[in-house]
């Protein structure tokens, strides 16, 4: 166990989102991925808002040249549409406080990605902006409705384990076999693994245990290290990965935990299916036009 005296806070996330969203052409050709809506928000703002709730203070997210719109939603809002929304009145006083809001919820740092294609080059890019403290790394367009939230649990799970942690869910399905990384190792608590193996993409029969390492990471800074490490091993043209580096300190018998995130419920939003599933879950729950859309739903007719 960890002394959590001796811990440095998790103060620092790091989302990645310089990717093309390709599955979504031609919606993405000019709109990012990030900026799809769930209803009336963003994906990337439920993400955000998740990681302000846990306490986060610095958000750094990884772009591209397309980008620019992600950078647009997070920065003060245009004062002509604050006046405008005024002249609305007490009726309209929630939209123009919820988007005066948005800005205000963290720090937000834009960096650009460069180097080769991975999940494991953001985290170079943004090595000198972490520092020596742990950090959440969590993706842009997936994230799990939990009570407490992923987040706080990762950090709760930090502070006792004091080491790098996997959030995981339990696969429900067979094809969480054939779409994300597995962990396997000795369980040290119920859905805590203390971690020997790492493999991606297993297929049921092959995977290591039923919990799919998704969503949300939490690393120490020296994933860092290991990053180099597998960065020099890297071939010409191939990809860097997060869990190269992972896999890297495992054997040098560094401490990696998968952690099942309790009572929550996964939203994969980067394939159209399941996005289209995500919207109509929250257009269920939205007290604006939740009846109306359940209506809608019970009485249409293809």
């Amino acid at each position: 166990m960890a002394s959590k005296g001796s811990l440095k806070r998790v103060r620092k996330a790091v989302i990645p989102a310089a990717g093309f969203g390709t599955r979504f052409l031609p919606q993405t050709k000019a709109m990012p991925k990030e900026m799809l809506p769930i209803v009336d928000k963003p994906v990337i703002q439920y993400v955000v808002e998740e990681l302000v709730d846990a306490g986060i203070k610095d958000i750094i997210i990884v772009t591209g040249y397309h980008k620019r719109t992600i950078e647009d939603h997070f920065d003060a809002p245009n004062r002509d549409l604050i006046e405008n929304l005024k002249m609305g009145g007490e009726k309209k006083r929630h939209l123009w406080e919820a988007v005066e809001r948005i800005s205000e919820m963290a720090n937000f740092v834009y960096v650009r990605q460069k180097g080769p294609y991975g999940n494991g080059t953001p985290l170079l890019n943004v090595r000198h902006l972490i520092g020596n403290e742990p950090f959440i790394y969590t993706w842009s367009d997936d994230f799990i409705m939990a009570q407490p939230s992923r987040f706080k649990q990762l950090i709760a799970a930090y502070e006792k384990y004091g080491c790098s942690l996997l959030g995981s869910v339990r696969a429900i399905e067979d094809e969480y076999y054939a779409r994300y990384g597995f962990a396997g190792g000795r369980e040290i608590e119920p859905g805590v693994l203390e971690v020997d193996t790492i493999i991606e993409k297993p297929g049921k029969k092959s995977a290591p245990s039923d919990l799919a390492n998704v969503s949300g990471f939490l690393f120490t800074p020296e994933i860092f290290n290991y990053l180099d490490k597998a960065l020099e091993q890297l071939g010409e043209g191939e990809e860097l990965y997060y869990n190269d580096a992972l896999k890297l300190m495992l054997a040098d018998g560094k401490r990696v935990m998968a952690v099942e995130i309790k009572g929550g419920r996964y939203y994969d939003t980067g394939n159209i299916l399941e996005y289209m599933k995500t919207i109509v879950e929250f257009a269920l729950r939205h007290p604006d036009i939740n009846g109306a859309f359940r209506y809608y739903l019970k009485t249409l007719r293809l």
